[in-house]
């Protein structure tokens, strides 16, 4: 880790900061510069660039201390405000030295007397390195979804008796509330909209875990900001997802598309793109009536190792019926380095050196309207 808060944290990295900004790596960002304009681009301006050249070449002087701006106070630990209420897992997770390491859950009771409001939201590993991703779903009060599964303890797919439990280790429709990756940004919603925990639910911990090595344990946590004021509009995060795909040995290219039309109106707000280690390229379209070419609403140039999520800068209006494409593109071929092993057919799974294909968006609706909700589509309607 190479903290950058103090100046002089900053200045034995001059040049190496310098090179990266030139050839921009960095700040991390993959969306194609052409396509819509996204309100958390940290992408810096040639000026920018050519400041902080300039600096690096002129061997990093510290400027007029007297006008420097105060530093920034953080809240600790934390990138959202401090949080209202953090919920962590009960029970650390032992993670091995070395193999595969099956999805494992954790069911945390939130006690909420009452519904509450979300409007800032972040995941905190505590053993960062080792997490793949995270997700964190809302159970609600009456759920049936891992119903016979324990309360406070970590658990696998392997560890339910009944079929139906086995299942629901797999698939569910329950509400996210937030998905972790590395690089991925928490939630942080504009005033009049937030996500809904309703009075009494739990919080499911999904954790998929790779070993690095060492044998250590994570017990993560997630940091809640309520909202002040009841939101107009409540978000709801979807996914557009292909799991029935095979991917060739050696495939340079191998295209990957699913669609779907929206049951109702909604305001699309964001994308969050994953894949695994053979993935290139992830792009969302609109697929219009009558055959016309779609529109392109993101194009990512995909990095498993910074998963970014791309916030549109002015929220998009779309009618119930609208047909939402991802497509995602990968590399099987032993061109790309971070390949498992070029000569294997390749398949959706849990783990790395398998393959997913999930286009995970964002999309405000009434505040009335919950996930199940959203999905009935009116009588005779598109």
């Amino acid at each position: 880790m190479m903290p950058l808060v103090s100046f002089d944290q900053v200045r034995p990295f001059a040049r190496a900061i310098a090179n990266s900004v030139r050839e921009k790596k960095m700040p991390p960002w993959f969306a194609d510069p052409g396509i819509g304009h996204f309100s958390n681009d940290p992408s810096l301006t040639p000026q920018e660039i050519a400041t902080l050249v300039s600096w690096a070449d002129s061997n990093a002087p510290a400027g007029e201390t007297h006008t420097a701006p105060p530093l920034r106070q953080w809240a600790a630990g934390w990138v959202i405000p401090q949080p209202d209420v953090v919920l962590q897992m009960p029970k650390a997770v032992t993670i091995p030295a070395r193999g595969d390491v099956e999805y494992t859950y954790e069911i945390v009771p939130t006690h909420f007397t009452e519904g509450r409001w979300v409007q800032f939201c972040e995941v905190r590993p505590s053993s960062r390195e080792n997490v793949h991703h995270a997700v964190v779903y809302v159970r609600p009060p009456g759920s049936r979804w891992l119903q016979h599964a324990p309360i406070g303890m970590p658990f696998t797919g392997a560890d339910m008796s009944g079929e139906q439990d086995r299942n629901d280790t797999h698939f569910t429709t329950a509400d996210i509330l937030l998905v972790y990756a590395p690089g991925s940004s928490p939630d942080n919603w504009a005033d009049g909209m937030a996500k809904f925990i309703p009075a009494g639910s739990d919080l499911v911990f999904q954790m998929h875990y790779m070993a690095h090595g060492r044998r250590t344990s994570d017990r993560t946590s997630v940091g809640l900001v309520f909202s002040r004021e009841a939101p107009r509009q409540r978000v709801l995060t979807l996914q557009l997802t292909n799991d029935k795909f095979v991917i060739p040995p050696g495939a340079p290219d191998f295209r990957v598309e699913v669609h779907g039309s929206l049951p109702n109106d909604a305001v699309l707000l964001s994308f969050f793109p994953h894949m695994h280690l053979r993935g290139k390229r992830f792009e969302y379209n609109i697929l219009p009536a009558g055959g016309a070419p779609p529109e392109t609403l993101l194009r990512v140039n995909y990095d498993f190792y910074w998963q970014l999520s791309y916030r549109l800068a002015e929220p998009r209006e779309l009618k119930a019926g609208t047909v939402l494409q991802a497509v995602a593109w990968f590399d099987n071929s032993k061109n790309n380095l971070h390949n498992p092993d070029p000569n294997a057919a390749v398949r959706w799974g849990d783990q790395t050196y398998d393959e997913m294909m999930v286009g995970f968006f964002d999309v405000a609706v009434p505040a009335n309207v919950d996930k199940e909700r959203y999905f009935i589509r009116e009588r005779g309607g598109p």
